[in-house]
């Protein structure tokens, strides 16, 4: 194939997602129906898969989709793509903590004409799947490029691996000898100055709660200024007092609560999320660490010595150098890399 007739797939595909998405497609084509049903049907797999979630997953990728962004993605890249098909076998082993959470690893891999062979996790095993079959319909030609693997996989010219710190040495261990981009744990954080009024923080929700904060991108670790206090964050995250609907969230949140208090811990507690203060970015479900900084000096050498361990830093109208505004970590764009390693041009160097 070539490069336009790859794009024009994803762009076909990107549609099929709106639809679906919206929950207004005309003609209920036997795939919407099917996808439909699997989405109803995830949660029995995953708990943590709501339809809400899966729908807000499916949406982002969409968006993603539309054919402004493909070509704001793909051209810089765009003389190098234009040239023959790679048809290098790609393995890309897939974290399973939010919804097609591999799907850009996925598009970027059959974009640059290599071959795709997916490794899902069992957490996220049917999604994927699926839109690959979808995308088969749309473009039989990609059929030799697209395979899930099951057993050990043999053969590779290359290896994208997303997992823990833990996991992430034994991805050193058995595929070190290949090129391979490797992902280790990453977290999300937000910087407070004291001028964010009810709606953003309603932003920043967002942020805190989509996906139950299962994502790298969620934010789990506030930056406050000296003296701050929390009515008005408590007051603006209230809508999303619904987290505490879902069993495994509020598991989570209750066993954390109960540890804490037995330790005579100082929190903040609404009744669905504690606040608590703690120098580490990574916190539990249902938990938001916070810390103090006392000047932008101070925060500025504070994040700069966990620069290596944020994914995404959010402030009030991504005024922070480097920062998103609130309520924007969770739709990141197709130019927005993980970890921030630039996968295409990864992909793109294979030789």
């Amino acid at each position: 194939m070539e490069l336009k007739e790859r794009i024009a797939a994803f762009e076909k595909l990107g549609v099929f997602l709106k639809e679906q998405g919206t929950g207004f497609f005309t003609g209920m084509s036997a795939e919407h129906k099917m996808f439909g049903n699997l989405i109803t049907q995830l949660k029995n797999h995953n708990g943590w898969f709501t339809e809400e979630n899966v729908h807000q997953a499916i949406a982002s990728i969409a968006q993603s989709l539309e054919p402004e962004n493909l070509r704001q993605w793909l051209t810089p890249y765009r003389g190098e793509l234009a040239g023959p098909e790679r048809g290098k076998k790609v393995l890309v082993i897939m974290a399973g903590n939010i919804p097609l959470v591999g799907f850009h690893d996925f598009i970027s891999v059959l974009i640059s004409g290599n071959r795709f062979l997916g490794k899902v996790s069992s957490d996220d095993h049917l999604l994927l799947p699926f839109l690959a079959a979808v995308l088969l319909q749309i473009e039989p030609r990609f059929k030799d490029s697209i395979e899930f693997a099951e057993g050990p996989a043999k053969d590779l010219d290359a290896v994208i691996a997303t997992g823990s710190t833990n996991s992430s040495r034994y991805f050193d261990y058995y595929f070190g000898k290949y090129p391979h981009i490797i992902r280790k744990n990453r977290h999300s954080a937000a910087v407070l100055n004291g001028s964010e009024t009810p709606a953003d923080f309603k932003e920043l929700g967002k942020d805190i709660f989509q996906y139950y904060g299962l994502g790298c991108r969620n934010v789990s670790k506030l930056f406050v200024p000296e003296g701050y206090t929390f009515d008005s964050f408590f007051e603006g995250i209230f809508e999303y007092a619904g987290v505490a609907q879902s069993n495994k969230y509020v598991n989570n949140y209750e066993y954390n609560k109960t540890i804490y208090l037995l330790n005579n811990e100082k929190l903040f507690d609404n009744n669905f999320l504690l606040l608590r203060p703690d120098i580490a970015l990574s916190s539990p479900i249902g938990v938001l660490f916070y810390e103090f900084y006392s000047d932008e000096q101070a925060l500025g050498t504070r994040l700069g010595m966990d620069k290596p361990f944020i994914q995404c830093l959010v402030s009030k109208d991504g005024a922070l150098e480097g920062s998103v505004s609130f309520g924007n970590t969770q739709c990141p764009m197709l130019w927005e890399y993980a970890d921030g390693v630039d996968t295409l041009r990864f992909l793109l160097g294979l030789s």
